[in-house]
C-alpha cells in the first residue's frame, strides 16, 4: 500500500468537511474503504490534541489498526501516548511502526527514544549506532550515542563518538560539556584543560566559560590559574550567580573559610539565588558550633543581610530570632518577634516564641499580657490555654491556673493530650495542698478559715488524687503522672502497693531516669525494703550526677536507717550545699545514730 505524505493528509483533513452528513457532529462520513484508517487516523489526533480526549483518541487508533493492520501512523500514536504509562507496550508499537515505514526518521528516532525510556539501553543502543550511520549530519544521534556509551560504562566509546561528532561539525558547547565531563571521569584533566581553554578562546566574553576553565584548574591543583579565571569571570559579570557559586566551591574545596564566607555575603545580596538556597547555606554554616563560634561575625553579618533584604519573610524572621538566640542577644530576639505582633494575619509562631522568652527571662506580668492576646487573636490553641495555666501557677493563683487548664481542655482533640492537661490539674492542686493555705482568688475565706491549713490541704490532695484518675483513664502509662502519683501516695505512706505497682510500670517504660529511679526507691524505702531501696537510690544518685538535692537527701535517708551513719551525713551535707532546706538538714544531723542491722545468716 502506498505511503501518504504529510501533505496527503492534511488535505484529506480538509477534503473530509465536505462529507459530512445530516447525522449529527460525531457521524462518520462514506469513505472508500482505502481512505478510513486515514480518518480514524486523523480524528483521533483531534481528539487527543484540540478535546483532550486520551481515551477516545487510543480507540480510534485502535480502530484504525483493526482497518488496516499496516498503518504505521496509528501505531507510532498509540505508542506516543502510552511511552510514560506503558513504556514497554509503546516500545513494541513503536517497532511496529517504524518497521512498516523504515524511511520514516521520526519513527526511527521515536523507537530509539522508546528503548531508552523503558531503559533497554543495548538495544537502544543499537537504534542509535544505525540512526548516526543513516542520519550522519544530525548532532543530537552524537549526543545520545555517546550518552549511551556512557551509561554502558563504555567512556572510551563515547569520546570517540564525541570526537567524530566534532570532527564533523566543530565545537558544539553541548557535546564539548560531555566531552569534558567523560575526560575528567577518565582522568584526563589535561585534555578536558585543553577542551576548556579552546572554547574560552572561541568566545571570551562568555563568563560561564571562564568558569569551566577555572574549575578544571582546580580539579588540576592548580590553584593560581584557577582564581586568574575566576577573577576573568567576575570581571565580565560581578554579579554573575553561576560564577560566584563556582568561586564558594573553590574556597570551600580549599577550606579558606573567610573567604567562603566573603563570597556567600556576595551570594546573598544577590535577588538571583533563591531565598531558599541561602537560607539552606546559612543552616549548613551554623550547623557546626566550633565553626559558628570562629566565624561568629562573619555569619552574624551574613544573618543581618538577610535581615535587612527580607525583613517580613517568616523565615528568615526565625533565621534571625535563632541567630540572636544562639549569640546569647534574648532581649534582641525578643524584641525582633514582638516588632512582628502586629503584622497581618498575625502569626501564632511570634507570640510563642514571644511567650517562651520572656517566661524563660522570669517576666511573669509579660508573660502574662501576651498570652491574654494571644488568646484574644486564638481562642482555640491548646498551648496558649497552657500557658496563661502556667502563668496562674508561678504567681500561686492555683484556682486561676486549674480553670485556664480546664479551658485547654475543651480544646484537646486526643486522649493523650487530655491526659497530660489532667495532669497538669493534678500537679496545680498539689501545689494548693503544698501552700495550704487559701489563695486570693477564693471566694470563701470563712469556709478555709475553719478548715484550715491542713484541711486546705486535704481536701486539695484530694482533688490531685481525682485529676490523676481522670488522667490515667485516658491514658493508662502516662510515665509522669504514675511517678507523681506514687510519690504523692508514698510521702503520705496510703496506697503503698498501689504507689509500688504505679513506679514500677514507669521504671518499666522508661530507660534509667534518675527522678523515676527516686521515686521506685522511696516507695520500696516506705514499703520497709530498705536494702532494695538503697541498690535503686545508689544507682539514681550516680545517673543524677549528685545534682539533685532532693535525691541525695533520699539516699542518705536510706543510708540512716541502714546504720550508716557517717556516710549518711556526708549526703545530707551535701545536699545543703545544693540547696537544699537548711533548717531539715539540721533536723537529720540531730538525729540519733540508727544501729546496724545484723547480717542474716
Amino acid at each position: 500500500m502506498k505511503r501518504l505524505t504529510a501533505t496527503t493528509v492534511l488535505c484529506l483533513l480538509l477534503f473530509s468537511a465536505a462529507f459530512v452528513t445530516g447525522k449529527g457532529p460525531s457521524a462518520a462520513p462514506e469513505y472508500p474503504d482505502s481512505l478510513r484508517s486515514v480518518w480514524l487516523y486523523t480524528e483521533g489526533v483531534k481528539q487527543n490534541a484540540i478535546a483532550g480526549d486520551s481515551v477516545r483518541a487510543r480507540e480510534l487508533f485502535l480502530e484504525a489498526i483493526r482497518n488496516d493492520s499496516t498503518y504505521a501512523p496509528a501505531y507510532y500514536e498509540l505508542a506516543a501516548n502510552g511511552m510514560y504509562a506503558t513504556p514497554d507496550e509503546a516500545v513494541e508499537l513503536a517497532r511496529k511502526a517504524f518497521r512498516l515505514d523504515t524511511t520514516n526518521k521520526w519513527y526511527h528516532q521515536f523507537y530509539g527514544q522508546a528503548l531508552i525510556y523503558a531503559g533497554r539501553y543495548d538495544e537502544a543502543l543499537k537504534v542509535y549506532r544505525r540512526l548516526q550511520t543513516e542520519n550522519p549530519k544530525d548532532p543530537d544521534n552524537y549526543r545520545i550515542l555517546a550518552a549511551l556509551y556512557e551509561q554502558k560504562q563504555s567512556p572510551v566509546m563515547a569520546l570517540v563518538t564525541l570526537d567524530s561528532a566534532e570532527l564533523r561539525f566543530g565545537r558544539i558547547p553541548v557535546l564539548s560539556a560531555m566531552k569534558r565531563r567523560l575526560l575528567v571521569a577518565t582522568n584526563q584533566i589535561d585534555k578536558a584543560v585543553v577542551e576548556a581553554r579552546a572554547m574560552v578562546e572561541a568566545a571570551p566574553y562568555e563568563a560561564q566559560r571562564h568558569v569551566v576553565l577555572g574549575d578544571l584548574y582546580a580539579i588540576a591543583k592548580k590553584d593560581s590559574l584557577a582564581r586568574a579565571e575566576y577573577d576573568r569571570a567576575l570581571q565580565i559579570d560581578s554579579t554573575n550567580v553561576q560564577t560566584l557559586m563556582a568561586l564558594a566551591d573553590f574556597h570551600a574545596g580549599r577550606q579558606d573559610y573567610r573567604a567562603l564566607l566573603a563570597v556567600t555575603r556576595q551570594l546573598f545580596q544577590s535577588d538571583e539565588l533563591p531565598l531558599e538556597t541561602k537560607i539552606k547555606r546559612f543552616g549548613q554554616f551554623t550547623s557546626d558550633t566550633r565553626f559558628y563560634r570562629e566565624y561568629y561575625f562573619q555569619l552574624n553579618d551574613l544573618a543581618s543581610t538577610l535581615a535587612i533584604r527580607y525583613p517580613d519573610d517568616k523565615r528568615v524572621v526565625e533565621l534571625y530570632a535563632g541567630h540572636l538566640i544562639a549569640s546569647g542577644e534574648l532581649e534582641q530576639a525578643l524584641a525582633l518577634y514582638k516588632s512582628h505582633l502586629a503584622d497581618q494575619p498575625p502569626a501564632e509562631e511570634y507570640f510563642r516564641a514571644v511567650i517562651d522568652i520572656e517566661s524563660y527571662l522570669q517576666h511573669p506580668d509579660s508573660v502574662d499580657k501576651y498570652v491574654t492576646r494571644a488568646l484574644e487573636l486564638f481562642p482555640a490553641k491548646v498551648d496558649f490555654h497552657l500557658s496563661k495555666g502556667h502563668v496562674m501557677s508561678n504567681s500561686k493563683q492555683y484556682v486561676k491556673a486549674i480553670g485556664a487548664y480546664k479551658g485547654a481542655l475543651r480544646h484537646a482533640d486526643t486522649d493523650s493530650l487530655r491526659s497530660v492537661i489532667w495532669g497538669m490539674i493534678g500537679d496545680a492542686w498539689h501545689q494548693k495542698a503544698e501552700a495550704g493555705e487559701p489563695n486570693l482568688e477564693e471566694r470563701l475565706p470563712l469556709q478555709t478559715g475553719l478548715l484550715g491549713k491542713k484541711g486546705i490541704a486535704r481536701k486539695a490532695m484530694k482533688e490531685c488524687y481525682k485529676a490523676y484518675e481522670r488522667s490515667l483513664r485516658y491514658w493508662p502509662d502516662n510515665t509522669m503522672v504514675l511517678n507523681n502519683y506514687a510519690y504523692f501516695l508514698s510521702l503520705e505512706e496510703r496506697d503503698l502497693e498501689r504507689a509500688l505497682t504505679m513506679s514500677s510500670r514507669v521504671v518499666a517504660l522508661t530507660d534509667n531516669n534518675p527522678t523515676y529511679l527516686d521515686t521506685h526507691g522511696w516507695v520500696l524505702f516506705k514499703l520497709g525494703r530498705t536494702d532494695e531501696a538503697r541498690k535503686i537510690l545508689q544507682k539514681a544518685v550516680a545517673l543524677d550526677g549528685q545534682k539533685s538535692p532532693e535525691l541525695i537527701v533520699h539516699y542518705g535517708d536510706i543510708l540512716h536507717l541502714l546504720g550508716e551513719q557517717f556516710m549518711a551525713e556526708i549526703y545530707w551535707r551535701r545536699a545543703l550545699e545544693k540547696g537544699y532546706d537548711a533548717r531539715q538538714i539540721e533536723q537529720r544531723l540531730k538525729q540519733p545514730a540508727v544501729k546496724k542491722p545484723e547480717p542474716k545468716e
